[in-house]
């Protein structure tokens, strides 16, 4: 029998988890058994009574989890203690970064077992189901703008008062991809005037149907690869957006930043320069904090105060929202593991001449 199993993840740096109560259902009725650790999303009110009752066992020691399981599922790679537990020719899903870990990567390779990551999933309509960096962008972006705003000190929409107006805040987004284009949404939708840029041209649509202005780079590039991220800007380019740039954020109250190149640091978007001419009491929410972030001075974890603006760095904003983002995250787990299982022979099967399989197979 292919059994699965999931541990807890440390949880000093991460909240979310890789198997829900409803998604053990879905898994058992495939024919699949779930072995999970003790106590393993207590921290997030689901007590192991819950996940028996879906049919999930329920293992005293992460060892004993580790050392029955053909399939792991995991929020971040395992640590090199998890490693050495886990079965030889075993499969590990996870947002596994092979950019950031090459020597684990070779542990794995030496161990035999085959790694899947989500964060490799090839951008077609048939892995939409499965893609984590979208239904975890999404919820990323919304809360940054509620993050934003509570950090802000002045009301966002405009009122009208018989003591006066107060105007609607001024917000730009920089990077349009998922994160950045729900945060328009949200920040749209609670009454703030809103703005954004992309390396993108086809952004442009989507920012205006969401009703972001969107700012455009005289003679811009398209820099948007064939998988539909966005690629590093030419010299050129960037001196062109950095002027855009710093005659907008003169007249901006809340930046939010969201530009990430898939494997490189995050591109330095927001200049010392450009922060000295912001207005006093403006706010900068960097959600790229983690990658080297897209503002001068962003430090992850951190509130910076510079010149009486606020900049924020964050690493991991999911950490606020983890039931939400545990429930997207599981669904699109519970789909990968899904299109590997052969119904048929109750097996799993690693055809490469899947796309998706092909792609997301670390080597």
């Amino acid at each position: 029998m292919c059994i699965i199993g999931s541990v807890k993840e440390d949880l000093s740096i991460e909240k979310r988890i890789s198997i829900t109560p409803e998604c053990v259902k879905k898994y058992t009725a495939l024919g699949l058994s779930i072995n999970l650790e003790k106590n393993y999303a207590n921290h997030l009110g689901i007590n192991d009574k819950e996940y028996e009752k879906s049919g999930a066992s329920i293992n005293i020691s992460k060892e004993e989890v580790l050392e029955k399981s053909n399939i792991i599922l995991k929020v971040n790679e395992p640590s090199s203690d998890e490693l050495n537990l886990m079965k030889i020719k075993s499969i590990l899903i996870s947002q596994f970064d092979p950019n950031l870990n090459k020597e684990i990567i070779n542990k794995f390779i030496k161990k035999d077992i085959n790694i899947f990551s989500l964060n490799l999933l090839p951008r077609i309509s048939r892995a939409q189901s499965m893609d984590v960096l979208s239904s975890q962008a999404n919820l990323a972006g919304y809360k940054a703008v509620i993050e934003s705003f509570s950090q802000f000190e002045k009301a966002i929409p405009m009122m009208m008062t018989a003591a006066g107006t107060i105007p609607a805040a001024k917000v730009l987004v920089i990077g349009a991809g998922v994160a950045g284009l729900q945060a328009i949404a949200t920040a749209k939708r609670m009454g703030a005037i809103v703005f954004s840029t992309d390396v993108r041209p086809a952004s442009k649509e989507q920012v205006e149907s969401l009703g972001g202005k969107f700012l455009t780079v005289e003679g811009s590039e398209n820099l948007e690869t064939k998988e539909g991220y966005a690629k590093e800007a030419s010299e050129d380019f960037k001196k062109k957006q950095e002027e855009l740039l710093s005659e907008t954020l003169k007249k901006i109250d809340i930046v939010i930043c969201t530009a990430l190149i898939p494997g490189k640091k995050a591109p330095l978007i927001i200049k010392e320069s450009m922060i000295n001419n912001m207005k006093t009491g403006s706010l900068i929410y960097d959600l790229a904090a983690a990658q080297g972030g897209n503002s001068a001075f962003t430090e992850v974890d951190k509130i910076i105060y510079k010149n009486g603006i606020k900049i924020m760095g964050e690493r991991n904003i999911l950490n606020k929202l983890p039931i939400s983002a545990s429930n997207l995250y599981a669904k699109n787990l519970y789909n990968f593991v899904l299109n590997l299982y052969d119904k048929e022979n109750k097996k799993i099967n690693i055809n490469l001449e899947d796309e998706i399989i092909k792609k997301t197979l670390v080597k």
